[in-house]
């Protein structure tokens, strides 16, 4: 990392163990994402037990940056009974972190999908509604095939041949060949208020 680690204690005294247990977390991190620039951490009680309880709970938030993007946010929170409960929420925390650093190193590897197709406008072409399913034409894609559970908010009865529709192509192909993943009314606002 190119800044040190940033460890705080707040409303509560830091024991040796919950130090290096965070200091080895966060050395897992740096190996495995070694553009990791900095990483921040502050574990804090509140000053009264929440529910009754005889021991407050235990607060934890982990702040990661990586260069160029957000920074990466968790927090958690534990009620505390015993010594392992302090390590369940630091393990949770970070492996949350790890989960984010996972995506975020994927999207910049350009390893996550991409749906190319998503925001297409067609034109409905066919419709079959005895048999629940009916083709749009894509500009991009050409016809596609789509069934009744495609069309988005059960609106599959009030589509007309020639009617404009929002769709999404599917990865894979249908039972009659390219197909629609969902289909939505243009226009068709997503809450009736």
């Amino acid at each position: 990392m190119q800044k040190p680690l940033q460890l705080s204690f707040k409303n509560i005294e830091g024991s040796d163990a919950m130090k290096a247990m965070v200091r080895d977390r966060v050395d897992r991190l740096d190996r495995l994402y070694p553009n990791l620039s900095g990483c921040r951490v502050v574990i804090e009680a509140p000053h009264r037990p929440a529910r009754g309880g005889a021991r407050p709970p235990l607060g934890i938030a982990v702040e990661a940056e990586i260069p160029g993007k957000p920074k990466i946010v968790v927090k958690d929170m534990e009620e505390r009974r015993n010594s392992r409960d302090q390590a369940a929420v630091v393990n949770r925390s970070f492996d949350v972190v790890e989960r984010k650093l996972d995506e975020a190193s994927n999207i910049a590897q350009g390893e996550v999908k991409t749906h190319e197709a998503a925001g297409e406008t067609g034109t409905i072409t066919r419709l079959f509604p005895e048999q629940s399913y009916g083709f749009v034409e894509a500009k991009a894609a050409g016809s596609l095939y789509f069934t009744r559970n495609a069309v988005v908010d059960g609106r599959f009865d009030e589509l007309a041949v020639g009617m404009m529709v929002h769709l999404t192509r599917a990865t894979g192909e249908g039972p009659m060949g390219p197909q629609a993943s969902s289909i939505r009314l243009l226009g068709a606002d997503r809450s009736s208020e």
